[in-house]
């Protein structure tokens, strides 16, 4: 047996108009995505906040300039005292002196001269008897007994000054000091990268004790020695 359908009702028929009008809404959707734009909110700026209230009362700063006043005018005395002095003054009496067939010429033998010893200065290696560093006294090579008791005294009075470890400078500081004719310490010259360090290098060899001064040809001398002081940080 076939079924029977009504032509008004047959759902087909209108199909093709339903595809349509989708279609159109599909495609207007879309091109409203796409043109959409949006705007930012206005803000309204409320300027009566900006009134200032005439209740506030400020008072301007005042600034005092201290003005120097100008010197004063010397004054001068109404009266002018004069004392009379009674004492009598000394006075030099300078003697002229020209040369005239007269003049009576002095022999030089006549005149004292005074000798004044003309200091003698040695270095280190030239020197005939090398000054004597204290405890040096019964060795055999003195010079090498020097050498060493320098050395010694050198690393326990050695301190490596703050600032310079602060700056990170180092490095050597040539020395020359005088051992003088008595066994003391006398001028001490330095030169090296830094003030700091050359500092340290004097304070060191300003430390050196009296010693057995040197001699040349049975009389005592003053002696130079020269040596380095060698700052490295660690």
């Amino acid at each position: 047996m076939r079924p029977k359908k009504n032509p008004q009702k047959d759902l087909n028929k209108k199909s093709g108009m339903f595809f349509v009008i989708g279609l159109l809404l599909v495609l207007s959707m879309v091109y409203t995505a796409l043109e959409w734009k949006s705007f930012d909110p206005i803000y309204n700026i409320d300027i009566s906040m900006n009134d200032v209230d005439d209740s506030i009362e400020e008072e301007p700063t005042v600034f005092q300039l201290e003005v120097t006043p100008p010197p004063k005018p010397p004054v001068l005395p109404i009266e002018i005292e004069i004392i009379e002095d009674d004492d009598p003054t000394d006075e030099t009496e300078v003697i002229a002196i020209e040369v005239t067939p007269d003049t009576e010429v002095i022999d030089i033998s006549d005149l004292d001269v005074e000798e004044v010893p003309e200091e003698v200065k040695v270095n280190w290696i030239t020197i005939e008897e090398v000054p004597v560093f204290p405890g040096c006294e019964n060795e055999k090579d003195k010079r090498a007994c020097f050498n060493d008791m320098m050395q010694k005294h050198i690393r326990k009075n050695f301190r490596y000054p703050e600032l310079a470890q602060e700056m990170g400078i180092q490095g050597r500081v040539n020395t020359t000091f005088m051992i003088n004719g008595d066994g003391s310490i006398g001028t001490i010259q330095k030169r090296g990268p830094h003030d700091v360090l050359e500092k340290e290098a004097v304070r060191i060899l300003s430390k050196l004790p009296k010693m057995t001064p040197g001699k040349q040809r049975g009389s005592a001398v003053k002696v130079s020695f020269a040596i380095p002081i060698t700052f490295k940080l660690q």
